[in-house]
Formats: structure tokens, C-alpha cells, sequence
């Protein structure tokens, strides 16, 4: 069984920093990439970044292009996602997710919650003064 845990969330005032971290426990499984997305109360869960496993190549939304830099270690067997520039916008639940499949050929199939296999439980960031 894999798990996906996720930490580092937390409040912080407009304009600060977060880490988030997404670490892998349990059996060695490939993945082809780690997501992260995020759902704020009444919205639907949207993608916010991914990072190719192998390559380390990373895509973002436009909400995080600029402010927001995905990490791994393969090695830790996980991801971080360093967040700058906080806004209140950015408050939400935040989610990691495996895609085990590939290889992609759209960016855009990595949009899509339904390409990815397994998940983290999340964990919440608060952006308020």
C-alpha cells in the first residue's frame, strides 16, 4: 500500500511563505509524475503544478506561474511545493497526487484530477492579515 502524506501547511499573513512537503511511504511504486492541486470550500479541486518524476521538468497553473516552485528528492521520495508571495486567493486545502501512467503528450492531460492514481489526504493554508 503507497501513501502520500503531505505537511508544512499552515496560516500565514498576505505576502509570506510556505513549504509544503508530499513524502511517499509504504511500498516502492514508479510514478511518472506529482501533482499538486488544491480545493478551496465550494470550488472544485484544481491543478495547480506537476514535476515529472525522472527529468524534474515542472508545469504550473497561471495562479502559480512566478510564485509558487516545485522540488523533488528522489531520493526522499518527495516533493516539495515552495509557495512565495502568498495571497488570500491562495487559501485552500492542498492535495498531492501520483500520476503512475505515461508517457503525456498534452499538458493539458495533467490538469486533469482523473490521470492521477493515488492521493494525499491534504493538508490546509490559511492566507490571512
Amino acid at each position: 500500500q503507497v501513501q502520500l502524506v503531505e505537511s508544512g501547511g499552515g496560516s500565514v499573513q498576505p505576502g509570506g511563505s510556505l513549504q509544503l512537503s508530499c513524502a511517499a511511504s509504504g511500498r516502492a511504486f514508479n510514478r511518472y509524475a506529482m501533482g499538486w492541486f488544491r480545493q478551496a470550500p465550494g470550488n472544485e479541486r484544481e491543478f495547480g503544478g506537476v514535476v515529472k518524476w525522472n527529468e524534474g521538468t515542472t508545469y504550473y497553473a497561471d495562479s502559480a506561474k512566478g510564485r509558487f516552485i516545485l522540488s523533488r528528492d528522489t531520493a526522499k521520495n518527495t516533493v516539495y511545493l515552495q509557495m512565495n508571495g502568498l495571497i488570500p486567493e491562495d487559501t485552500s486545502i492542498y492535495y498531492c497526487a501520483a500520476l503512475r501512467s505515461g508517457p503525456i503528450w498534452s499538458l493539458s492531460d495533467y490538469w486533469s484530477r482523473a490521470n492521477y492514481d493515488i492521493w494525499g489526504q491534504g493538508t490546509q493554508v490559511t492566507v490571512s492579515s
